[in-house]
């Protein structure tokens, strides 16, 4: 689908929105699971993203890409999410609980996606540098995009993404880089 065909689509109906979640998907749910590492999460993300373009009055707006105005979606409901009470409470007795359990079906599949090594690597990053890897790398995001995405300035959008690939390299080679963030 063209970029074009979303800025004058008024108003999101069931079918508009399955070609959404049919090319751009697979995407946000990667992207929400890269700022979460929690598949459960990602999945209930994900699925709020489409709700809310589906709800959503004024649509797309064609001011940014649409695969970054739905990352932004999905980050805005990641941010939510971590701030509610709720999760707190249950993340801390998911831990509890789970710690025996063996890892996921979607967990193993994501890990064999991305080579292994490479993306525990990137995923032991802090969050502010892991954002801001994966969409430079999995993504191609502009330094732009980025910047516009996160709601940080462009200088820091550098920065982080900077100190990002050299934590990732020095973790890579067998150093502990992640730890001293």
């Amino acid at each position: 689908m063209e970029q074009d065909y979303w800025r004058y689509v008024a108003r999101f109906t069931p079918e508009t929105l399955g070609e959404l979640m049919k090319q751009y998907g697979q995407e946000v749910w990667n992207y929400a699971y890269c700022l979460t590492g929690r598949t459960d999460q990602a999945d209930d993300i994900s699925q709020e993203v489409f709700l809310k373009v589906l709800r959503s009055t004024n649509g797309f707006r064609g001011e940014s890409s649409i695969r970054t105005w739905l990352f932004a979606i999905a980050r805005n409901c990641a941010i939510n999410l971590r701030r509610s009470a709720f999760l707190r409470r249950v993340t801390l007795m998911d831990l509890v609980e789970r710690r025996e359990l063996s890892p996921s079906a979607e967990a193993e599949a994501m890990a064999n996606v991305f080579a292994d090594d490479l993306w525990e690597t990137v995923m032991a990053l802090p969050a502010k540098y892991r954002e801001l890897l994966v969409l430079d790398a999995k993504y191609e995001m502009t330094l732009k995009e980025m910047a516009q995405l996160t709601g940080l300035s462009l200088g820091t959008v550098k920065s982080r993404l900077s100190r990002a690939r050299r934590k990732a390299a020095e973790a890579w080679e067998g150093g502990d880089a992640y730890e001293r963030a």
